[in-house]
């Protein structure tokens, strides 16, 4: 046998207690057919002491090789999403404001996600001081752990070269790269949900209670995380536990239901807390409407993601040709392969859904504990209900959601690879007929002497006796014949998932045309020949197979690992970010431009767009109006044709901010000074410049100049915000630059009823706010107008003065006797 059977041979399952045990008899290499089953060890699973020599390395330069990848140069992205830092800073400083996921450390209002992953960061911060590298490195070691916890879950019963391949596959994913090094909460929720996967495997082998209850605590765990994405795998998770635990069927029952149980103490608790603590001794729950977190998972956090009714959000029920939000590129079945999405997570996706088919074509009519369908059906079903939900979801989407698919197309591709490459050999060896079953007579059926083992361990006896799993009848294996139609399907599914990931990797490739022009045409060369070669594997000398297979793997890894090197390379920053280089026809982060920075030419309804392509939302492409003009914290805006004016402008205008030529949005969509792109230009990739009279906006923040900070420090300790201003964005830039609480009038989008103006002028007249900030805020689908009612009366009641560009109102000074 050479050595590229045993780095491919599979353990071998755990004893069933649903399944009749064979009779005495030969040992099961002689009599057992051809594995069916690709599962756990006898003892339970823990093939450790079993595993070739080779192993541990190996899994010791994939784990150093990923924290490598996602720790190099950590620190270029600043903040990363200032949104979230600044609640981390927050709640490294006020542990009430830790506990609800405050945007500042006074809590006027919470981030409108549910907290979880802030907690981890919050606490790094803590320990080692308010900087980019102790809110970041958390978010890279998650990632480190996910793959870590992929590889032990697919090598429970796949073997250690499956769980190799799952965890290169997860760890060279362009949108698990980019969000392993960001700190949004995803890096957190793909940890748990994929602890929930190992924890569901682990149930499915003992039928163990606890195991299949820590699966629910787990998934719970993930809503306190991301809400009610963390639930999008809970129907596969328990499916597959009902399908193929070795119990009874109402056991099975009974301990799903304790499961389901242990998912809302996990998930509930903290939402109970929110909901019975009165409004007046917490922060306002941020993106809700009504204060209510229950309002913000089944409205603009959760149901409404899927419709598209998402009151109060930028892009909610918008539609783009039948597509989702302004946000959200087009829905339908091939949105994760488009131009927005496909260099994210698509890779490999057609491989995955190719191995998936062709895993569970062999897997044929298994028995109901049959561990290796009950795998494919696990990483299957987590792939296909998040991916299809992700298609068709009417509500925002952003690219970087996807990074929940990678670990189901590692997983995928890790198994298929394995089984695929295993069943091929059928079609080469000799077959002989032992107690009416067919089995090869050659190398498969082998004790793995080329691994390192002997036959009282041999990690391939699959069936019979020594494995608990019952021989395959002769009328399931179809004799000698069967075995090898078996095999040849095996070979020619591998060949044309090869053959197709190098197709798709020269397409993907093609849409960045700048990007490493020669990977293209190697890779698409390279994948077709091995593709070929495999076909003719069994001809080739035995020294060239390894070769090959290197090869191949090669192929299909170089465009993702190319995409991850450059994204890690790559600083980002803002509330979008996206992996990879610039691609053709694209809009967003990383479409014109590194560094998550928008650009493009994505249009919003009325006319509007980004620079790039159009003006900003009730604004034309040339300048002028259009319908639904006003923003949140516009004064002078109006409901219907209004003047497009920014978020706490006081006039539209600003110093060195303009209204653009010909008295719009600025030619062609520009914004600021000459019509161009705002205050010192524009950003990379025709981004968004600056708006007039504030900074920063609805996805970045911006660093304020030393003037405006020593403006917003001066005398901070005698009030509780230093400085007020629309939108959370806007407020994180201030308040990481000055370390002290800065109020995030409105929320993320501006346009939450926090505070009130009635509220607001409370604040005032206590001396609690010191300045009110220019800028921020964006157009809202619906939602409060309570941050154009605040802006308005600043205006009117206040004098504005400008620093280094930016409008700034002193809130104590003369002039506010009109308060009333």
């Amino acid at each position: 046998m050479d050595r590229t059977e045993s780095l491919l041979r599979t353990p071998a399952t755990p004893p069933d207690d649903t399944a009749t045990a064979p009779p005495s008899g030969p040992p099961a290499a002689a009599t057992a057919p051809p594995d069916r089953s690709a599962a756990a060890h006898p003892d339970g699973g823990d093939a450790s002491r079993r595993d070739p020599r080779w192993v541990r390395p190996a899994l010791a330069v994939l784990l150093l090789g990923t924290g490598l990848l996602y720790l190099w140069g950590l620190g270029e992205s600043g903040w990363a999403n200032s949104f979230y830092s600044a609640a981390v800073q927050a709640g490294s400083e006020s542990w009430k404001a830790f506990f609800y996921g405050s945007s500042d450390a006074a809590n006027s209002i919470t981030v409108d996600k549910t907290p979880a992953a802030l907690w981890l960061m919050a606490l790094s911060v803590r320990i080692f001081g308010l900087n980019s590298w102790a809110i970041l490195v958390p978010q890279a070691l998650l990632g480190v752990a996910s793959v870590g916890v992929l590889y032990a879950t697919v090598r429970r019963w796949y073997g250690p070269a499956a769980g190799l391949i799952a965890g290169t596959v997860l760890a060279l994913t362009p949108v698990a790269t980019l969000m392993f090094r960001f700190n949004n909460p995803d890096a957190l929720l793909v940890l748990l949900l994929v602890l929930g996967a190992y924890a569901t495997v682990r149930a499915v082998e003992t039928a163990g209670t606890r195991w299949i209850v820590l699966v629910g605590v787990l998934v719970g765990f993930g809503f306190l995380t991301k809400m009610l994405q963390a639930f999008l795998v809970v129907p596969v998770f328990a499916g597959v536990y009902l399908l193929a635990a070795p119990t009874g069927f109402w056991r099975r029952i009974r301990q799903l239901l304790l499961a389901g149980l242990g998912l809302v103490v996990a998930a509930g608790w903290w939402v109970a807390t929110v909901e019975l603590v009165p409004a007046s001794a917490r922060p306002y729950v941020g993106g809700s409407q009504t204060n209510s977190i229950l309002e913000l998972t089944l409205g603009y956090n959760g149901l409404g993601r899927i419709t598209g009714d998402e009151e109060g959000s930028v892009g909610g029920g918008a539609r783009m040709g039948g597509g989702g939000g302004p946000f959200s590129g087009q829905t339908g079945w091939l949105r994760m392969f488009d131009t927005e999405v496909g260099g994210q997570i698509s890779w490999l996706l057609p491989a995955a859904l190719i191995l998936l088919v062709a895993g569970l074509v062999l897997a044929g009519r298994a028995a109901r504990t049959d561990h290796r369908r009950a795998g494919l059906l696990l990483w299957g079903g987590w792939l296909l209900v998040t991916g299809l939900i992700f298609s068709f979801m009417s509500g925002i989407f952003h690219a970087y959601y996807t990074v929940a698919l990678a670990p189901a197309v590692g997983a995928l591709v890790g198994i298929g690879t394995v089984l695929l490459w295993r069943e091929r050999r059928a079609a080469a060896a000799p077959v002989a007929r032992v107690t009416g079953s067919a089995v090869p007579a050659g190398p498969i059926a082998a004790p793995g002497i080329d691994a390192g083992t002997g036959p009282a361990a041999d990690p391939t006896a699959t069936t019979g006796p020594a494995s608990g799993v019952d021989p395959a009848p002769a009328s399931a294996t179809g004799g000698g014949r069967s075995l090898r139609w078996r095999g040849w399907f095996a070979t020619v599914a591998l060949a044309v998932t090869l053959a197709v990931t190098a197709w798709w990797s020269w397409r993907l490739l093609g849409r960045s045309v700048d990007f490493q022009p020669w990977l293209r045409s190697v890779v698409l060369v390279a994948g077709l020949a091995v593709a070929v070669l495999i076909l003719l594997a069994r001809r080739l000398p035995r020294r060239l197979v390894p070769v090959v297979l290197a090869l191949g793997a090669s192929a299909a890894l170089a465009g993702p690992a190319a995409y991850a090197a450059q994204t890690a390379g790559t600083p980002h920053t803002g509330s979008i970010p996206s992996a990879g280089p610039a691609v053709q026809g694209g809009f967003g982060p990383g479409r014109g431009g590194p560094g998550g920075r928008m650009g493009g030419g994505m249009e919003f309804p009325g006319g509007g767009g980004f620079p790039g392509g159009g003006g900003f939302p009730g604004g034309n492409r040339d300048g002028g109006t259009g319908q639904n003009g006003q923003f949140p914290g516009f004064p002078g805006g109006t409901a219907n044709g209004g003047t497009g004016q920014f978020p706490g402008f006081p006039d539209g205008t600003g110093q060195n901010g303009g209204t653009g030529q010909d008295g719009g949005t600025g030619q062609d969509g520009g914004t600021g000074q000459d019509g161009g792109t705002g205050q010192d230009g524009g950003r990379t990739g025709g981004g968004q410049g600056r708006m007039a009279g504030g900074m920063g906006g609805l996805l970045d923040s911006r660093e304020p100049s030393a003037a405006l900070k020593a403006l917003l420090t001066a005398d901070a300790d005698d009030y509780t915000w230093v400085a007020a201003t629309v939108g959370s964005n806007n407020a994180s830039g201030y308040q990481l630059a000055t370390g002290r609480p800065v109020m995030a009038v409105g929320g993320f989008n501006g346009s939450d009823p926090s505070p009130t103006l009635a509220r607001f002028q409370e604040y005032v007249a206590a001396g609690k706010i010191h300045y009110f900030v220019g800028g921020g805020g964006f157009r809202a689908n619906g939602g409060s107008s309570a941050s154009q009612e605040i802006a308005t009366w600043v205006t009117e009641n206040f004098t504005a003065q400008t620093v280094d560009g930016v409008t700034v109102y002193d809130l104590t000074s003369a002039g506010q006797e009109a308060q009333g």
